[in-house]
């Protein structure tokens, strides 16, 4: 008797019954009857029974949600072409999220039949990018469906904004070549990272050609000296032109010699929280604190590794510990939540955006684990190869310019968050004490931003005391 797959599921239809599969994409398979009769050819020794007949599996593969924040994904790069064997576990294309870019697996074995979003074009969370065939006999079919989703796609998907002018190839290279020179990370996809280790090329020697000089698989073949594995993906089948979009209201004429530059995936994401934020009612309290100590101990404990950004959320952690309304959060207006963890996102500028790599359970760890696990966050962030709770799981923000010698600022809530710390500059003032002695001391001033929703003034207050008393007598950072 046959072993039905743990994919497949008996429902019955009318009186016929029939398998249905997980996969969205999928014919319904009927049961056939065969009748076996015995030798002697009585009518009684006749028996019937059924078999499956599996007439074809042909699946999407989504674009998936890489984080809580992502309503849309761009596709990188392709690591496999179109005709392309998978294996399950297998990485087959890296998608850009607001945040970071990772690489999609497939879920099942099959043939990549169609590619349904090509690289650098972007598709929402939940969209096929791509169809996978189980066998050779239904890639044909998979084509045929991946040209009728391209050619409902603006239809299912219509865009509301406002359409902003595209920018020819010629302008993106005359936009990129006016950026400032100097030195920059160099950046590479997952699955580049893996070639420039097979084939044992020096990650320095390779000019990249994706995105922001992204260096991609086939830069390191090309750098290798290897014939590339991949060529652009051919479109899976002629699809119907668009129709033409509506016109749009004549937009102002642009200054001469000026060029629209689209948003990429992460400023888009920056933009759309900073507009969420502006529906939370904030106030902000600002604070000044002496930090001689804090210097003199940042000397002591700079030559093993740790760095300012640590001290100040190994503070900032001691002192929510006993303010925990600071570090709650209100999502949904009518309640808030007291959070079990204390995570510290640390602000950090990166190319082309901004991101706020997080230090879970700061208050727990020591200040040297603390320092070196901040310093693994930043080189993931710079790579753009944070996981989602890398950086989404943040409770309480702390922002630092204070090494540009700013030396005070405003920051602005991040949504689904209690408050965020803006740090300026330490810079030496003249003070006086209670004997009317002067002497030259070291001040730093920080502005906390807050949801007044859930915290007052003198919940705020109360923190900044609790801080400043922490930094200003920072022994207690080193336990």
């Amino acid at each position: 008797m046959a072993t039905l797959s743990p994919f497949l599921s008996k429902t019955p239809l009318s009186n016929t019954p029939t398998i249905s599969f997980s996969s969205s994409i999928s014919t319904p398979l009927k049961w056939k009857s065969i009748t076996s009769f015995s030798p002697s050819g009585s009518s009684s020794s006749r028996s019937r029974r059924r078999i499956f007949i599996v007439q074809s599996k042909i699946r999407e593969i989504f674009m998936p949600a890489l984080s809580s924040t992502m309503t849309e994904g761009k596709i990188v790069s392709w690591i496999k072409s179109e005709g392309d064997v998978l294996s399950k576990g297998e990485s087959v294309v890296v998608v850009e999220s607001d945040k970071a870019d990772m690489d999609v697996e497939t879920f099942y074995d099959g043939i990549l039949a169609a590619i349904v979003v090509p690289e650098g074009e972007s598709a929402p969370v939940g969209a096929a990018i791509g169809i996978l065939a189980e066998t050779e006999a239904e890639v044909a079919q998979a084509k045929a469906k991946a040209a009728s989703a391209g050619a409902a796609a603006p239809a299912s998907h219509p865009v509301a904004s406002t359409p902003v002018p595209a920018v020819s190839p010629p302008e993106r290279k005359k936009v990129a070549e006016s950026a400032p020179s100097g030195p920059r990370k160099t950046v590479a996809t997952p699955y580049a990272k893996k070639l420039l280790k097979q084939h044992k090329v020096d990650i320095n020697s390779v000019v990249g050609t994706g995105p922001f000089g992204r260096i991609t698989p086939e830069d390191v073949e090309k750098a290798a000296g290897i014939a590339p594995s991949k060529s652009v993906a051919p479109s899976a089948a002629p699809a119907a032109s668009p129709k033409p979009a509506p016109a749009a209201a004549p937009a102002a004429p642009l200054l001469p010699g000026s060029n629209v530059v689209p948003f990429t995936t992460m400023q888009a994401a920056v933009s759309k929280n900073m507009i969420e934020s502006l529906s939370v009612p904030t106030f902000r309290v600002g604070y000044p604190i002496i930090t001689d100590a804090l210097d003199a101990l940042y000397e002591k404990v700079k030559p093993k590794g740790v760095t300012m950004t640590a001290l100040l959320a190994k503070a900032a952690a001691m002192a929510l510990v006993q303010h925990p309304v600071v570090n709650a959060s209100c999502k949904d207006g009518k309640s808030f939540t007291y959070n079990a963890n204390i995570n510290i996102a640390v602000a950090v500028a990166i190319n082309g955006g901004l991101i706020t790599p997080v230090l879970q359970d700061a208050d727990k760890l020591d200040l040297y684990l603390l320092s070196q696990k901040w310093k693994e966050l930043v080189e993931k962030a710079r790579s753009k190869q944070l996981q989602p709770h890398e950086y989404n799981s943040g409770t309480f923000t702390l922002s630092n310019l204070g090494m540009f010698g700013v030396d005070r600022f405003d920051a602005i809530l991040p949504p689904g968050q209690g408050a965020i710390m803006a740090v300026g500059a330490s810079k030496p003032i003249v003070v006086a004490d209670a004997d009317g002695f002067f002497s030259v001391k070291s001040k730093m001033l920080v502005n906390v931003t807050a949801d007044h929703r859930i915290i007052y003034g003198a919940d705020l207050a109360a923190f900044l005391q609790t801080f400043s008393k922490i930094v200003e007598n920072p022994e207690s950072l080193t336990l």
